[in-house]
């Protein structure tokens, strides 16, 4: 296990809350989408200084932030990729960015966010990320 993977687990496991189980769970069906998947921590600052956790392969594809009332998952080329299954709740106007909202004892559709993965890792790769 990596030392960023450690990290991510500890800030997991600090929450202690609805919003560390959701992130966990999250975190693991992102994972489960590809081996190749790599994890790392950006955005440190005083404020937030475990920084947000980030996944990526060929490029970024997403992050998991973690607020008050959701825990927030924002893929980076969300404009571009194509959500049957109407997961996107969130930064909906942006131009590139879109996000998940997960609220406390909300679903997570584990199925059509393994897809969602999958095509942002698909769009990386069709624009020459990895």
């Amino acid at each position: 296990m990596s030392d960023v993977s450690k990290e991510i687990d500890e800030k997991i496991e600090a929450l202690a809350d609805w919003r560390g189980k959701t992130l966990g769970k999250l975190r693991s069906i992102i994972r489960a989408a590809d081996p190749e998947i790599v994890e790392e921590i950006k955005w440190r600052k005083p404020s937030n200084p475990s920084g947000v956790p980030v996944w990526s392969l060929g490029g970024m594809i997403c992050t998991g932030e973690v607020y008050k009332s959701a825990v927030k998952l924002t893929f980076a080329n969300g404009a571009s990729l194509a959500d049957p299954a109407g997961l996107f709740n969130a930064s909906l106007t942006g131009g590139t960015r879109r996000a998940i909202d997960y609220r406390e004892g909300g679903p997570v559709d584990a199925r059509a966010l393994t897809a969602l993965v999958r095509e942002a890792i698909d769009f990386n790769r069709a624009k020459g990320r990895g």
